[in-house]
């Protein structure tokens, strides 16, 4: 990849909308494939009365909308400001308190999981049906698009053409068949999740340019060797974490 195309990806703009300031790609093409679209005010024509406790608005009652949702509340039932990410606003910004609670859980996400993920770990990598893996460094790129899988050869996968995520685990009481957690992404058949259990390694489903059906992609946790097997296993948790937020993304 060229440092001009690079550049192009990464780049970035302050906008102003009525919600608040936004830090978003230059190039919409280029933006994260976690992040989510404003949503559409509910017209104030439409909303007399609050839509979480039905308080009636009038001079002393103002509304408020949600940042997130859209819809119109009360003071008292949209009084929160936190941080929204997904939507690249700058400062935290009025949200229902639904919506303040999901924004609170997905700020782990981006607190820790994403930067596990940009940092990124070491894997075993088997691409289709390849008999032999080989070692490989796996990471997100820093405009999030992007698996990058660096070894002997580099390939990219772009995380929007992700059909499918399942987690490979072990570590269930015996007696019990070691079970798989699946992230369900659309286009694919969700399966159940599994339980207390440590992740050994993840296959992906994707969707190559150019390219009929899809290709799998196998990622396998190595044996511990300085840490590197823990640093795999929380790799592999943040991806599955991704997945769902991708997933969310989607179905927005």
């Amino acid at each position: 990849m060229s440092s001009e195309v690079a550049a192009r990806r990464d780049a970035k703009k302050l906008v102003r909308s009525p919600s608040g300031l936004r830090m978003v790609p230059e190039h919409r093409a280029f933006g994260s494939p976690f992040g989510l679209e404003e949503p559409q005010w509910v017209p104030d024509k439409e909303c007399p009365r609050c839509m979480q406790c039905d308080t009636k608005f009038d001079f002393l009652t103002r509304k408020h909308h949600c940042r997130r949702c859209g819809k119109c509340f009360c003071d008292k039932c949209c009084s929160q400001k936190v941080a929204l990410r997904r939507m690249c606003f700058v400062d935290p910004v009025r949200q229902c308190a639904e919506c303040a609670l999901v924004s609170h859980r997905e700020a782990e996400f981006y607190d820790k999981q994403l930067k596990l993920l940009l940092s990124g770990a070491t894997f075993l990598v088997t691409f289709g049906n390849s008999e032999k893996p080989d070692m490989m460094v796996c990471r997100l790129s820093s405009n999030q698009r992007y698996l990058l899988l660096d070894g002997d050869s580099r390939h990219e996968v772009e995380v929007t053409r992700i059909a499918a995520v399942q987690m490979l685990t072990e570590g269930f009481p015996p007696g019990e068949k070691d079970m798989h957690t699946y992230t369900s992404l659309p286009g694919s058949q969700p399966v159940s999740e599994g339980g207390n259990a440590r992740a050994t390694g993840m296959t992906l489903q994707y969707r190559a340019p150019g390219a009929e059906g899809v290709t799998q992609l196998k990622l396998t946790a190595g044996e511990d060797a300085n840490g590197s097997r823990r640093q795999a296993t929380a790799w592999l948790v943040a991806m599955h974490k991704a997945a769902k937020l991708l997933y969310e993304s989607r179905d927005q």
